[in-house]
């Protein structure tokens, strides 16, 4: 059975996700939080000794989570079917949960060197990514730097993507129901040509059974 001590960490980081929701990250205090909590002002500083403390115990559950969701991907033997699937994961994931992944991707975070465990999530992620680019690459001249620029060549489309399907810009654009419709399978398919995939190999991106839009 959890104390009172773990519980109130525990609603600490659920307001905050709220006052974030809600109000928008400017508004995150204490003061809030305890205010939303009915405890006294100085509770929550038992656990976090100020508010950046409090956000990045949030930002790292974010990265924590989105590792999770990567790594519980179907696993494939082959290489570029196994990358193809963690692309599918990572759309999934920012699509589903957009408030992480902005927290994520779109919030300046508190220092890292006071928050170390927040970077190891956050690298651990990344991890995910490199050991498939090297599981693509294996067999081949590729070096280090290498994988790590396709890592990142497939990190930061993936990025775009969900950054703009995320957007309330595309659905302004008065773009063709069947250009919206493709646009997943269409930078997909580009980031495999990019890395060399045959084209008789690449697999639809798909989401809960049906094509990402």
């Amino acid at each position: 059975m959890r104390s009172a001590s773990a519980d109130l960490k525990e609603a600490c980081v659920e307001a905050a996700h709220q006052v974030i929701s809600e109000q928008g990250l400017e508004q995150l205090s204490l003061r809030e939080i305890a205010r939303r909590l009915k405890v006294s002002h100085q509770a929550p500083y038992k656990h976090f000794p100020s508010r950046d403390h409090l956000l990045a115990e949030v930002i790292r559950r974010s990265f924590q989570r989105f590792a999770q969701h990567l790594d519980a991907r179907p696993k494939q033997t082959v290489a570029h079917e196994d990358l193809s699937e963690l692309g599918r994961a990572y759309l999934e994931f920012a699509l589903r949960h957009p408030l992480e992944y902005r927290l994520m991707f779109g919030t300046p975070w508190p220092s890292v060197t006071e928050h170390p465990e927040l970077l190891r999530e956050a690298r651990h992620s990344f991890r995910l990514l490199l050991e498939a680019i090297r599981r693509l690459r294996a067999g081949t001249a590729a070096t280090e730097k290498d994988i790590e620029l396709d890592a990142l060549y497939v990190w930061t489309a993936m990025h775009g993507v969900a950054s703009a399907l995320n957007s309330d810009v595309l659905p302004k654009l008065e773009l063709l129901p069947e250009t919206l419709a493709q646009a997943v399978p269409h930078a997909m398919a580009r980031v495999s040509a990019a890395l060399g995939v045959p084209e008789d190999v690449r697999l639809p991106i798909e989401l809960g059974g049906a094509p990402l839009r």
